[in-house]
């Protein structure tokens, strides 16, 4: 078995990537006796644990990757297979793809109570597994979420420009000189262009041609394997969910009617709740819920977004009209600024982060008219390079990690 194991093995960390590091390796205490890491399919979570396996192990005997799927682990059972590893003197295992592995919870739990002193690292492409679980499972795994790539990662992998991420609140504060600093390095803005329609995934360095088909095959793999499955939705169903994330990419702002929702997709308002729920655990949209409290508040998203701007893209391919172009603006600033602070919707402007911040996004005509008078008020501005005051180029807000 082990021999079969390592040929795979060597076949996965021979062709990974060492010199790009996404922004999330440096924040992982790799010194933690288990390690998770979850986030949407694509966005490099494999490509991550192999280049610690570079650095801290390179050898096959003391560190051994597996796939959940994979026959032979198939065959033997994940506990099996760690112990027949361990027994040789292994001393850390990665499992990816963890989910994919039937009654994966236990045996993950087996594994981390039997052997205490090894590293295990796990991967998941969705987190409806993990939300599911036990929570004394949860208290064995030191948890981290990964995005896609960050505006300024793609110009990294892309274009080979370095630029330092930033804090929000320098951003704000100092956006003029960054930005000055930036132009004189090439066309930002056409970089930009290109990285909404086409690079929040790093597979895009393969092949941009292919890119939307890639796209929209994670979109069916999501649907038929991680939210059938973990979610328990029949695959009869997988169209009512298509219907949703079709609604999202026509939408120009999706402001979210549960009634109106259930009358369209012919279910009951429990089943919409239930499928939003997975649609955002499974990294396919974002909820943006009101500032709050309450039963209410909290279950029921008052806008929602695909998850991120490709999404729109390979589904809604077109993005002709200036009201789908607004979407499509909205969808990146969402989809960034999640990723590091709270974002919600304000009756002021568009939003609201982290319960001081409120910004308006839209294009280069956009004014301070609907913000007028608030003191940490904000636009976010696609089409200028440089900004001036508290009006930031759109582009910008993709620095932050």
């Amino acid at each position: 078995m082990l021999e079969e194991l390592f040929y795979m093995h060597n076949r996965v960390v021979m062709n990974v990537p060492l010199k790009f590091q996404r922004y999330l390796y440096e924040r992982i205490d790799w010194d933690s006796p288990a390690v998770c890491i979850t986030g949407a399919r694509g966005v490099g979570k494999t490509t991550l644990l192999i280049q610690h396996y570079h650095e801290k192990y390179g050898d096959v005997e003391q560190c051994l990757y597996i796939s959940a799927d994979n026959i032979e682990v198939a065959a033997n059972g994940l506990l099996n297979t760690a112990k027949e590893y361990f027994k040789y003197g292994g001393l850390a295992l990665i499992i990816d793809e963890v989910h994919k592995y039937p009654d994966w919870q236990q045996e993950l739990k087996n594994i981390l109570d039997t052997f205490k002193d090894k590293k295990i690292f796990v991967s998941g492409s969705s987190s409806l597994g993990l939300k599911s679980t036990k929570a004394d499972l949860s208290r064995r795994l030191d948890s981290y979420d990964l995005g896609g790539l960050s505006f300024r990662e793609y110009l990294e992998l892309k274009e080979g420009l370095v630029i330092a991420p930033v804090s929000l609140e320098k951003l704000l504060k100092d956006h003029v000189s960054m930005a000055q600093k930036i132009a004189h390095q090439g066309s930002i803005l056409r970089s930009f262009k290109h990285y909404l329609t086409g690079g929040y995934y790093p597979f895009f360095m393969e092949s941009e041609s292919a890119y939307l088909s890639k796209v929209l095959n994670i979109i069916e793999k999501v649907l038929y394997e991680d939210v059938v499955i973990d979610g328990k939705v029949k695959a009869s169903n997988v169209p009512v969910l298509k219907k949703i994330l079709w609604l999202l990419a026509t939408s120009s702002s999706f402001t979210v009617n549960i009634n109106k929702m259930s009358r369209d997709l012919a279910i009951s308002r429990e089943y919409v709740y239930e499928y939003i729920n997975y649609l955002e655990s499974a990294g396919l949209i974002h909820c943006l819920h009101s500032t709050g409290k309450g039963y209410a508040l909290v279950r029921k998203p008052q806008k929602m977004f695909l998850r991120n701007p490709n999404l729109l893209v390979a589904i809604n391919s077109h993005l002709r009209s200036a009201s789908e172009q607004g979407s499509l603006r909205e969808t990146f600033f969402v989809d960034q600024l999640s990723t590091i602070t709270g974002v919600s919707p304000d009756d002021r402007g568009d939003f609201m982060l982290a319960d001081k911040y409120v910004v308006e996004v839209g294009g280069s005509g956009k004014s301070f008219r609907q913000v007028r008078g608030l003191k940490d008020a904000y636009l976010a501005v696609d089409g200028i390079e440089i900004g001036q005051g508290n009006r930031i180029p759109l582009y910008m807000f993709g620095f932050l990690y």
